[in-house]
């Protein structure tokens, strides 16, 4: 883990559909020494948006929200720059959505390690934990365990005959996000599409940017991974840890999670400080 801010070494441009929105939207991220990861609205007033974990909610994925504006599934962006160290960043959106590209963070993964990250003079400060917590929703559940390095242990159960059970640990660096977790894909049920259509979601979504599965299995496969989906479950769950802003020492284990309760455990972590130190 580097142990300097960093930000990256050039301009990095995305551009594709918005999966819920299914606007056309770009993303383009700038180096920049402020020290933060800031959000501007270039096709609007220029507005900007810090990073806030108290301005995020979740629907279908984690949306910045400020009360003016709000920025659509920025999970996989922020996952990846979360894993490359990358905590001082100016990011100008045309859209209010992070472009989905093919469902995965892998091209984002791929442009940051092809452009290359540059330190700055402030030094981090990291977050470890140091007092266990659990919180639950139903049958669900996020805990937290101390640790000396960043480790994720995620359960997933669905009632589909392809996906069942799966089970994955986790050690998260650099070589196993882009091995392991960066190419792993959204996933959705094709029996619930109208119902997401009907609110206002995944108007965007298609064959080529999620994995789309039927009664009896994949209608679109091959997988990357034969548990493709905890491992995308794993990618989301990194860039919502993400927003306690700092680099993470601690074993983060999920069951039956997602979006909600990933956030109702970064805002527990922020409102008891007693739990871990800053270092």
């Amino acid at each position: 883990m580097i142990n300097q801010k960093a930000t990256i070494k050039k301009e990095i441009t995305f551009s594709g559909v918005g999966i819920h929105s299914g606007q056309n939207v770009e993303c383009t991220l700038k180096p920049s020494p402020s020290g933060e990861i800031l959000f501007s609205f270039v096709d609007g007033d220029n507005s900007q948006m810090r990073v806030d974990a108290f301005q995020v909610k979740s629907k279908s994925s984690s949306i910045l929200a400020d009360g003016q504006w709000q920025i659509r599934t920025v999970e996989h962006l922020l996952s990846a720059l979360y894993v490359f160290g990358v905590d001082s960043v100016d990011i100008e959106l045309k859209g209010r959505e992070i472009p989905i590209l093919d469902g995965s963070a892998l091209p984002i993964a791929n442009a940051l390690a092809e452009c290359g990250i540059q330190t700055l003079p402030e030094k981090k400060i990291f977050l470890k934990m140091t007092k266990p917590f659990v919180v639950q929703e139903k049958d669900a559940s996020v805990s937290v365990e101390p640790a000396q390095e960043f480790e994720i242990s995620y359960t997933i159960e669905f009632d589909h005959p392809l996906i069942q059970k799966q089970a994955l640990d986790v050690v998260v660096s650099r070589q196993n996000f882009l091995k392991k977790i960066a190419p792993a894909r959204t996933f959705g049920f094709l029996k619930d599409v109208e119902g997401l259509w009907a609110q206002g979601l995944a108007l965007g979504g298609s064959l080529d940017n999620a994995i789309v599965l039927d009664e009896a299995g994949v209608i679109n496969g091959p997988l990357r991974f034969d548990d493709e989906f905890v491992r995308h479950k794993i990618l989301d769950f990194i860039g919502d840890l993400s927003l306690l802003g700092y680099p993470l020492y601690g074993h983060f284990k999920a069951f039956k999670a997602g979006h909600s309760l990933h956030l109702k455990a970064v805002r527990f972590l922020i409102d008891n400080p007693d739990h871990y130190t800053l270092l």
